[in-house]
């Protein structure tokens, strides 16, 4: 895969307070939006088919659940189905797989930021939304470091500042922002690349 035939990316993580807050940076994209969506919501899986109809009467973007074998398509939202880890294949295809195991969250936001830092996609924007804990951290991290332009919820506007706090410290965060301006900025830079 050559650069033309790249799909630009933007991926989202999120947990406690996430649905509330994916939701609103899906409202904010302008119409027109050319960016492949991946959302991982730490969520039961029983709770997926849900969060992927709910957030689609929140955004003009077409939403569905990640199937294993999906192509990335621009203007798409793919949400990570419970259970498993959603990750971005070498031929950007979506896959899920099991390992790692000891990870106490199903799917896991630093395993697929990882992958997509190890991918052919991209750079794009990688967005750590508000949740307990430190998952997605290490992701942000290893996209930013992957040339992505990455973005931590601020403090104020999280309903718990666990994951986007621990991002902010690992230095992982090229913008640290409140939620009402994640939208706008990722679009912007996105057009921009």
């Amino acid at each position: 895969m050559n650069a033309s035939q790249r799909v630009p990316v933007l991926a989202i993580g999120a947990s406690t307070g996430g649905p509330a807050a994916v939701a609103s940076v899906l409202a904010g994209l302008p119409a027109g939006f050319q960016a492949a969506v991946l959302v991982v919501q730490h969520l039961d899986q029983n709770f997926s088919d849900n969060l992927a109809a709910w957030l689609g009467g929140q955004t003009h973007l077409p939403v569905g659940i990640a199937r294993d074998g999906d192509r990335l398509k621009p203007g798409r939202v793919y949400v990570a189905r419970g259970g498993d880890h959603l990750v971005v294949t070498a031929v950007n295809t979506l896959a899920y797989v099991r390992e790692p195991l000891a990870t106490p969250y199903r799917p896991s936001v630093d395993v697929l930021f990882e992958s997509l830092a190890g991918s052919l996609a991209g750079p794009g924007v990688a967005v750590l939304l508000t949740g307990m804990g430190s998952d997605g951290a290490k992701g942000l991290l290893a996209l930013k470091k992957a040339g992505w332009f990455t973005i931590a919820q601020d403090q104020g506007s999280s309903a718990v500042y666990g994951m986007p706090k621990a991002a902010r410290d690992l230095g992982a965060a090229s913008l640290v922002l409140p939620l009402a301006a994640i939208a706008a900025q990722a679009a912007k830079h996105l057009r921009k690349s």
